[in-house]
């Protein structure tokens, strides 16, 4: 999530935008261009693109470092997975530690989040998001109007008890998937997560019946199934393959390939 700030020379705020979708921030941004000028800064960088938090910690870290010229405010909080929740009414069980600081250029920050305690299932992992908004420095320029963009990045944070079965690491093999027909000659891919492990995807394809699907990513949450939309297929031939890139507790993706059974002809349960 983006929140763009467009300010004249006197420091009055006469335009504010939020968005979620890429695409439609870029048309935005080229329109105010026009009238505008500015410059996006993306500056703060992270050193992982999830948090895992073992139930044994009191608390973990994560350090960011500003490659950029200029200093910037920083603000972080945890959520529950509410886009619209703000700092101030944040439910999530965690505190950031510092909440708000300064982040001066090529400076480097460890911040810690600290569990504040709260009643968790303990058989399976827990989800929640990790927040760093990113207010760059006012221009020192006078008497020039210009936009300021306030960046939003979000985490997966991933609070994991003690003692769940299984090697997280592998446990995206144990998915099962299989090709289910839905309605009328309609078909879904569905994968089943038996595991108590969050499962992400950046890509999944599939080749069945000579045919080849690019097929939405995600997650699928634990002890869970996701289906994913095929439409309609052309259902003659033996098993189909199933190529994927998952994403492992270090933010690490590799490509790997499955076998998906045949197109059961029962359909699916609504």
């Amino acid at each position: 999530m983006v929140s763009i700030h467009c300010v004249n020379k006197k420091g009055s705020r006469i335009v504010k935008y939020r968005e979620n979708s890429v695409s439609d921030l870029f048309r935005v941004g080229i329109l105010l261009s026009l009238i505008f000028p500015f410059s996006m800064r993306a500056a703060v960088q992270f050193d992982n693109t999830r948090v895992i938090f073992p139930a044994k910690e009191r608390e973990v870290s994560i350090r960011l470092i500003n490659k950029g010229n200029e200093p910037g405010l920083m603000q972080a909080w945890v959520d529950k997975g509410n886009l619209d929740i703000q700092p101030d009414n944040a439910d999530a069980p965690f505190l950031v530690m510092p909440p708000i600081f300064r982040l001066d250029p090529k400076e480097a920050k460890s911040v810690r989040i600290i569990f504040a305690g709260e009643k968790l299932p303990q058989d399976r992992e827990s989800l929640y998001w990790l927040n760093f908004l990113e207010v760059p420095a006012i221009p020192k320029e006078n008497g020039v109007d210009f936009i300021q963009f306030a960046l939003r990045s979000r985490f997966k944070l991933f609070y994991r008890p003690i003692g769940l079965p299984g090697n997280p690491s592998e446990a995206i093999k144990q998915v099962r998937w299989s090709i289910i027909e839905k309605d009328a000659g309609r078909y879904a891919l569905k994968g089943e997560n038996p595991t108590p492990y969050h499962i992400t995807y950046r890509w999944l394809k599939l080749s069945y019946s000579g045919k080849d699907y690019d097929i939405d990513a995600g997650m699928i949450n634990p002890f869970t199934q996701r289906e994913y939309t095929l439409g309609e297929i052309a259902v003659e031939g033996g098993d189909g393959k199933l190529r994927y890139r998952g994403v492992s507790d270090y933010g690490i993706s590799s490509e790997q390939q499955v076998v998906v059974q045949k197109v059961s002809m029962n359909r699916a349960s609504p």
